[in-house]
């Protein structure tokens, strides 16, 4: 499954950046653009670090910052909605992967939590 999800997150990435290129060049569309790409490009290069942690708390912080950043990717895709000339199927569909995504690596980060600590919280960083 890691190499799955580790392939699962660079063509969301990849995507995101097919899809930034159809984007208009407004400064609005420019500041969705950026945010954007960096969030999704997020997204693969927190997994990828995930997979090779040091200890199990820096597998969790790891997967917390790949969540965050598919969050957020699903965010500025919500406002690309309002940019002009992007068709809401290509939105659509990239929306629904970084919310499985999200969903996914949540999932997987909590089984962590509960073999590591069983029903103790985790520390805050």
């Amino acid at each position: 499954m890691p190499d799955d999800l580790r392939l699962r997150t660079k063509t969301f990435a990849t995507d995101i950046v097919q899809f930034c290129r159809r984007l208009p060049t407004s400064a609005e569309a420019m500041l969705v653009r950026r945010q954007l790409l960096r969030a999704a490009t997020g997204v693969a290069a927190n997994y990828r670090a995930a997979c090779r942690p040091r200890s199990d708390a820096d597998f969790v912080a790891k997967l917390g910052m790949a969540i965050e950043e598919c969050d957020e990717a699903a965010l500025w895709l919500e406002v690309a909605r309002n940019v002009q000339r992007v068709t809401d199927g290509q939105r659509r569909q990239l929306r629904l992967e970084a919310d499985e995504l999200t969903r996914i690596l949540a999932a997987s980060r909590e089984t962590v939590r509960r073999r590591v600590l069983g029903n103790e919280e985790w520390p805050d960083p």
